[in-house]
């Protein structure tokens, strides 16, 4: 393949040529229609992308077009490995509360949807100059997450704009995506000069600047909400939860407000006692001191975020005298049923912990606030305990008859603060590894995640759950259809045929071009996209005798920006579950974009570049 593609086949094909080309070749015929088969369903019919494009290549191998090994080599691809390891990175640094606090003060309290769209862009693009925006997105999606529950934002409205602002990012430096560093490298063996660490920034730049705007403002009509119906704020349980500010805390000083613990979304804290003196009315400007108990009530995702601010603990003593290691304890919902033999006396009475291994942190009561220190509720049937737990209790008490329902809280973990420098020490490591060269990105992110786990900033069993297997799954796929577009002469003959059509107008080439290797990074990988247009965009400039610079920056840009599929972009994969996002989504609000970048692309390239 690499050979035909170095020397462009004459005559050129146009239309009518490219059907009699796929007529005797069918092969090519059938992998194009598995292709547009492929994107329908994926358009148009609520199926799981990830088995959709791996039925697609599956029928590719039985019908022999690929083989075995062909269909399998996406599951080795190194950005498919890089990816994974980096999910365990990223989970990592969360789980040790390390990157919460940091984006809570990068991105402060918005006032608006709009104005949060622009934190969580302008920084991360910036951002994705200097380093492989790879990682950029790993880290921002589960913080963003977090970050937009917290404010009661939509993440849907916030991950496609960011990830689509990082790619554009990336495009400002050689070095900012690994297509860019791909396309220099190419351009070295032809001319023996590489391109430059700046030499794409001035179109770079631009393109960014149109890109956020129009994602500013297309994000309102073009992106959907994808929260479920019921929100957090319609949770009619009213917990109420006491915490203790612990001695040496960062909070120990700071008043309410600059704690965080003013506007906390459902969650209001009704009352301090300090030293047996009850504030009932706290002001925002009262300050904190150690040994402080801060009595709460709000619903039981706020309940969740407030036990991990590092420096609030339970009040109750009794969760150190749990068994297992806080770090290895859950958030559990139990109901407390008629026949419970604790039904009215209080959890102090009752030895709650020691009859039931489990510590009460907080209690719900029909939305009534139950304003009394937990030890001295007295429980009712049908009392909501929020309990402190070993994994064991869960099995112990999911049958039993003193609770009508137990249930595990997901993502409620207590976070490892301890570990959080050794968390972000790993991190800067891995970040400087790769983006000095001293090793691949797939090398650094490996040792990376590797040291995660060894330092017990997050758990072998943690590490699993925190990697999206639907979107590794579709980066697998997809270069199982690349490699057969590849291998029938599919790409090459569709590039031809396209660029055919434009005639000999420098422009029109230009924009041909730019076409097809847009098509291309939307179906098969960027990297993939790129080195199978690159010799033919030579090779055409040459024919056209003019400077071959203005093609080779537009297949630059096209092979990353693929905004109209999720898999243009192995970063346009990693934001589709976390997001909630549809195929079409995609589509609505990627497809315009692609087609504001190319039309920027194609009139600017030739203005920073001239043709002669």
């Amino acid at each position: 393949m690499a050979a035909a593609l170095a020397a462009p086949p004459e005559p050129r094909m146009d239309l009518a040529s490219l059907i009699d080309a796929l007529r005797g070749n069918w092969p090519a015929a059938f992998t194009g229609l598995v292709v547009l088969v492929t994107l329908g369903l994926l358009l148009f019919v609520q199926r799981a992308p990830d088995m959709v494009m791996i039925g697609g290549v599956v029928l590719l191998l039985a019908a022999g077009v690929i083989a075995p090994d062909e269909a399998l080599k996406g599951m080795s691809n190194e950005g498919m490995i890089t990816v994974a390891a980096l999910f365990v990175v990223a989970a990592a640094v969360e789980r040790t509360g390390a990157l919460a606090v940091l984006v809570d003060r990068a991105l402060g309290r918005p006032q608006s949807l709009a104005a949060a769209q622009v934190r969580t862009m302008v920084g991360p693009s910036l951002l994705s100059a200097f380093m492989n925006n790879t990682p950029v997105v790993a880290l921002m999606v589960p913080a963003i997450r977090d970050w937009a529950k917290k404010h009661r934002l939509s993440v849907s409205k916030l991950l496609m704009p960011m990830n689509a602002a990082v790619v554009l990012g990336g495009l400002c430096t050689l070095i900012g995506t690994s297509t860019n560093v791909v396309v220099s490298g190419l351009v070295e063996d032809k001319r023996g000069v590489p391109l430059g660490m700046f030499d794409i920034t001035p179109l770079g730049l631009a393109l960014l600047g149109a890109g956020l705007a129009y994602l500013l403002v297309a994000s309102r009509w073009l992106l959907k909400d994808r929260r479920p119906p019921m929100s957090p704020s319609d949770d009619p349980r009213q917990y109420s939860l006491e915490m203790l500010v612990e001695p040496g805390s960062p909070l120990v000083g700071r008043s309410i407000e600059e704690a965080g613990l003013r506007h906390l979304d459902n969650l209001f804290l009704m009352e301090i006692d300090r030293g047996g003196h009850v504030m009932a009315a706290v002001a925002p400007t009262e300050r904190l001191e150690a040994g402080d108990r801060l009595v709460f009530v709000g619903v039981i995702d706020s309940v969740v975020e407030l036990q991990k601010i590092r420096g609030l603990r339970p009040a109750t003593d009794q969760v150190f005298k749990l068994d297992d290691p806080r770090s290895e304890r859950r958030l559990v919902e139990a109901v407390v049923s008629n026949t419970c033999p604790l039904v009215g006396r209080t959890i102090r009475e009752g030895r709650f912990r020691s009859t039931y291994g489990a510590v009460v942190i907080a209690v719900a009561r029909n939305g009534e606030r139950l304003q009394m220190k937990i030890g001295d509720i007295a429980l009712e049937p049908g009392d909501t305990l929020l309990l402190e737990a070993g994994p064991a209790f869960l099995d112990r008490q999911r049958s039993s008859r003193h609770f009508y329902l137990v249930s595990e809280i997901s993502d409620a973990v207590a976070p490892r603060h301890d570990r959080a420098w050794i968390a972000c020490t790993i991190l800067a490591a891995m970040v400087l590894a790769a983006a000095l060269d001293l090793v691949p990105m797939v090398a650094a992110a490996l040792v990376a995640a590797c040291g995660v786990v060894a330092t017990g900033c997050i758990s072998s069993t943690e590490a699993r759950r925190s990697i999206e297997w639907e979107s590794l799954l579709l980066i697998a796929a997809s270069f199982g259809l690349a490699r057969a577009m590849e291998k029938t002469g599919l790409a090459a003959a569709v590039a031809e045929s396209t660029i055919a059509a434009a005639g000999d107008h420098p422009h029109l080439v230009l924009a041909a071009l730019y076409l097809v290797a847009m098509l291309f990074t939307e179906l098969m990988s960027n990297n993939a996209a790129a080195v199978l247009t690159f010799p033919i965009a030579w090779q055409t400039a040459a024919d056209l005798d003019v400077n071959p610079l203005p093609f080779v920056m537009a297949i630059t840009v096209a092979a990353s920006c693929g905004f109209a599929t999720p898999m243009g972009y192995q970063t346009n994969l990693m934001i589709y579950g976390p997001g909630g996002y549809k195929f079409s989504d995609y589509v609505r609000f990627g497809g315009p974009l692609n087609l504001l970048v190319m039309a920027l692309t194609v009139a600017l390239a030739p203005l920073l570049w001239p043709f002669r």
